[in-house]
């Protein structure tokens, strides 16, 4: 490699660290003022996470793909709205909650069109084939269950088994205290477990 190539990439490697060091919060500030290659970094910070969120809830890769899309969409058309007080993720689960309600307001049920063996692929693998079959029925009892809960309730779980969504950002997003979000999610979570034996009996 040749002393202006050297010296090039380095600039290169130097100048992705740079932006990988910068905050979201910044990273927006600049989007806001044009910049909208900034976004694209954005977008590839929390396109996964997004996924997750909207998966968890709908069950449908190709939609949660979808409104990943439509979230980042909505980050660009309302941009001048970031004021920066907060952090920025839980701006972006504000529009990321709206766009989901949006979606079930205009659908009042949603088909899951993936089978629930994706919600533990990893485990179920490493299972003999009786112990998997066992956990197939396990998981699909579970499913049932969630299916049954409310949209607010499926919203709950799903943020607090999020990778970093704690119970503070979670209550940032529904402008409510910590506390409140703790109430909710175990209220959310003793429903699921009530919904999920009584689906069992009746399999029974």
């Amino acid at each position: 490699m040749g002393l202006r190539s050297k010296r090039r990439s380095n600039q290169l490697a130097n100048s992705k660290k740079h932006l990988d060091s910068l905050s979201d919060n910044s990273l927006m500030f600049q989007v806001k003022e044009g910049d909208l290659d900034k976004l694209g970094l954005l977008f590839e910070r929390y396109k996964k996470m997004l996924f997750a969120f909207f998966y968890r809830i709908n069950r449908d890769k190709d939609l949660s793909e979808d409104l990943v899309q439509n979230v980042f969409m909505r980050v660009l058309k309302y941009k001048h709205a970031f004021k920066g007080s907060g952090e920025f993720k839980t701006w972006l689960f504000h529009i990321a909650r709206n766009v989901s309600h949006d979606h079930f307001r205009q659908n009042k049920k949603l088909g899951h069109k993936d089978d629930i063996m994706d919600w533990d692929e990893r485990l179920t693998a490493q299972k003999e084939e009786e112990e998997v079959k066992l956990r197939d029925e396990q998981l699909q009892l579970l499913n049932t269950a969630i299916e049954k809960l409310s949209e607010e309730k499926r919203e709950l779980i799903s943020m607090s088994k999020l990778k970093g969504m704690k119970y503070k950002e979670i209550g940032e997003i529904l402008d409510c205290s910590e506390g409140a979000v703790k109430v909710k999610v175990f209220r959310a979570l003793k429903d699921l477990k009530s919904i999920y034996d009584e689906t069992k009996l009746s399999y029974e």
